[in-house]
């Protein structure tokens, strides 16, 4: 039994003081990834999250899918999904959740977290304090956890604040900004003549589900009375549910931080008043046996702070793809900004402008200009209220932070603080310590001196010579202009023989076309157009370009919509090698064609994009000359995902036993072997409510051995899924050489490697 008499003193809580290497602020997705990848690299990180779980607004408390670059598959912006940690927790979650169970997605993030020794999380701990040694350096935060009434002093020679609103940003007295750039400050086409307070809102989602008997609904006092309030009340459906309703959004107008509890009391009465209509209007058949299922009780927040930064991005940045010499990670979601009345406006819900492709994130945007050791995260980035309409999507946040995870680790080390890395050649290292974690900072590569591939004899039991993707599919209606992209030489004629079936006489329109930039795959330049006079029935037409393209980058056969044309699928898929359609995608501003109003500084162009799986087949064709993008050369060129080319090594797929033999002149101490394989980085993966056709996807090489030049096995793995797999030796180990031997993916998939990496 504990006792204790009256004490006239104010008694104090249990408090725990903690010394580490770095502490981050926020259990979102970029607090994870950001703490898990400086603890993957030695140093110790103490993550404090002021919620029960992990998550953020992907949590199961918001429901909110993680999205960035691949925008569900409705741009132009092809193998893109953000790498690295990120990529590793959406695919784990797509192997165990692919129906997307937001509460199954939380245990994933919390793994993956536990499974860190160099982690000690907090969970249910808000940061309320900070303590600084000098006017511009962090000592330590206080946090409080009210569930076990214990005050912790966490101390560290750096922090990351990934906390949404800023709280220690804020505390330590770095500048900020809330609300609107002015057009004039950065010369943003797209801001406001004059700079305003405005803010993206916060949004509540609900679930419902069908129950075997009638389910009565009494809608509380203090929910919506007057449906038509809501301008867009007619696009509610009965079946919608989660974050489908991203547009059930309010606050912009308000304090999105003071105000949050006030902005929550709003959103809830809009849901039970939406949910009264569903259930009580009349309105809706077949609604007699639903029930709610879930309501949020946590806003997911959008907007509030955003920081200063050593660099502040703009508009011009993300549209106009700017080149950083300290580029860390890509984004690619449009600018994406909602009117500040949210779900009570008269305007779309929102207002989203892409540009042609993703674009550089600079490491200087997430270092603060004021705190000598703070690094910022997230959606606090110093960016503008523009370029914050994309940089903030929880991909993005997440694929970003894991620079600020390696840079804290390079810090630690060197004894440096944020803004060093930008000295002495270290952002060079951090660079390509990310990559080689597969972060695939646009346009740099592995450095070829770090990959001990590179000084060996590759060799392949066989490499795919694309003559023929086969005519073994089903047909498609061109109904929606369709092209076949394929990475194609410079000064090179090509020649491509398809299948077609009219249902009358007509003209088929076939083009070459291209990219400005070979970077991008928005094929805004038409280099031939040809017209085929078809008659009635199956036929094969030739088509012989000749014109070339003037380097080397990906080339788009395109076959121009017309109802009476169908033409030949094939059930092959090959690695780098995929059909796009210029058709339409609702969810993120896709009507096939953008075009923006003059002088936004927003680009025209076309929409060209994938079909999901188990749709979006490869048209069949024979190709002339071949082509040969995919020989082992690829596998230590420093690229771990189709850029311009393939840079893939591809086994053919009659190769019964596909073999790779790396051989060195003399002995080689190796310590690690990773494998950087086929995930799909053009598939979104979204972590809740959207669900996916596989729980592998199809181009994932599953088993394999890697064995010395003996033949003695070193390593074995059965039924992989994972991108990246990592094999490290117990000590340093010799070798002269490696084989590795793959199974295929299956009939219709051939074994396929981005890089094999050691060291």
């Amino acid at each position: 039994m504990i006792q204790e008499t009256f004490n006239k003193k104010v008694r104090k809580s249990k408090e725990i003081t903690i010394s580490t290497d770095l502490v981050v602020i926020g259990g979102g997705t970029a607090g994870v990834c950001a703490a898990i990848t400086a603890a993957r690299k030695g140093i110790k990180v103490t993550l404090v999250q002021d919620r029960p779980i992990l998550g953020g607004n992907a949590s199961s408390e918001v429901r909110l899918w993680i999205l960035g670059a691949t925008s569900h598959m409705g741009n132009n912006n092809r193998w893109s999904r953000e790498g690295g940690v990120m990529d590793e927790i959406l695919v784990e979650n797509l192997y165990r959740n692919k129906e997307g169970n937001a509460v199954i997605f939380d245990t994933v993030l919390l793994e993956k977290v536990l499974n860190e020794e160099n982690i000690t999380l907090l969970l249910n701990t808000a940061v309320y304090d900070v303590y600084k040694s000098n006017d511009t350096k962090i000592e330590s935060v206080k946090a409080f956890n009210a569930q076990n009434s214990t005050e912790y002093n966490i101390k560290a020679p750096l922090f990351c604040d990934a906390s949404g609103d800023g709280i220690v940003a804020f505390k330590a007295g770095a500048s900020f900004r809330m609300g609107a750039e002015s057009k004039e400050e950065f010369g943003e086409l797209f801001a406001p003549d004059k700079s305003y307070g405005e803010l993206l809102g916060h949004s509540m989602y609900f679930y419902s589900k069908e129950t075997d008997k009638p389910v009565k609904y009494i809608p509380p006092a203090y929910a919506l009375k007057d449906i038509t309030t809501v301008p867009r009340y007619k696009s509610i459906g009965k079946d919608d549910k989660g974050c489908r309703f991203w547009w059930f959004e309010y606050g912009g107008r308000h304090d999105t931080i003071h105000e949050t509890e006030e902005i929550k009391y709003e959103l809830w009465k809009v849901i039970y008043g939406v949910w009264d209509y569903i259930k009580n209007s009349g309105e809706f058949e077949g609604v007699e046996n639903m029930t709610l299922e879930w309501v949020a009780t946590v806003p997911g927040k959008r907007e509030s702070r955003r920081f200063e930064g050593l660099y502040m991005m703009k508009q011009q940045d993300v549209i106009e793809q700017t080149k950083f010499d300290d580029a860390i990670a890509f984004g690619g979601w449009a600018i994406d900004l909602h009117p500040a009345d949210g779900v009570y406006s008269e305007l779309s819900g929102c207002t989203q402008w892409h540009s042609k492709g993703v674009y550089d994130i600079p490491y200087r945007s997430f270092v603060s200009k004021d705190i000598d050791n703070l690094f910022l995260a997230g959606r606090i980035i110093s960016a503008t209220h523009v370029a914050f309409g994309s940089t903030r999507v929880m991909a993005t946040t997440g694929f970003c932070a894991q620079a600020v995870g390696m840079a804290a680790a390079i810090c630690i080390e060197n004894d440096l603080n944020p803004a060093e890395i930008l000295e002495n050649g270290k952002i060079k290292e951090l660079q390509n310590e990310l990559n080689i974690i597969g972060q695939s900072i646009l346009n740099v590569p592995i450095q070829k001196a770090s990959n001990l591939i590179n000084s060996a004899d590759v060799k392949a039991s066989s490499s795919l010579s694309l003559s023929e993707i086969p005519f073994d599919g089903d047909w498609f209606q061109l109904s929606i202009s369709s092209a076949q992209m394929l990475p194609l030489k410079a000064n090179q004629n090509y020649s491509f023989k398809v299948k077609v079936k009219a249902t009358e006489a007509t003209t088929l329109k076939v083009e070459l076309r291209t990219s400005e930039k070979a970077e991008n795959y928005t094929p805004e330049v038409i280099i031939e157009t040809q017209a085929f006079d078809l008659q009635k029935g199956q036929q094969f037409i030739e088509v012989s370009f000749s014109k070339r393209l003037e380097k080397n980058q990906y080339g788009f056969v395109t076959f121009l919509s017309n109802e009476n044309v169908s033409i030949k699928t094939s059930n092959k898929r090959f690695t780098g090698i995929l059909s796009v359609f210029n058709g339409v995608n609702k969810a993120v501003s896709n009507n096939g064609k953008q075009t923006p109003p003059e002088n936004i500084g927003v680009d025209t162009f076309e929409f060209w994009t994938p079909h999901r799986r188990p749709k979006g087949q490869n048209i069949a064709m024979e190709i002339s000359p071949a082509i040969d993008d995919f020989s082992s050369e690829n596998l230590g060129n420093g690229f771990v995902r189709p850029y311009i080319k393939s840079n893939a090594w591809v086994a053919d797929l009659k190769d019964e036993k596909p073999t790779v033999k790396v051989v060195w002149d003399k002995e080689k101490e190796l310590s690690e072997i990773k494998l950087f394989l086929d995930s799909d980085y053009d598939h979104p993966l979204e972590s809740t409510l959207m669900g996916h056709p596989e729980e592998v996807v199809p181009f994932m090489i599953q088993n394999y051995v890697i064995k010395n030049l003996e033949g003695e096995i070193l390593f074995t793995k059965q039924g992989n899924y994972q991108t990246i797999n990592q094999f490290k030796f117990d000590e340093k180990t010799k070798l002269k050489g490696l084989i590795f031997e793959f199974d295929h993916p299956s009939e219709n998939v051939p074994a396929s490697i981005f890089e094999i990496y050691c060291a």
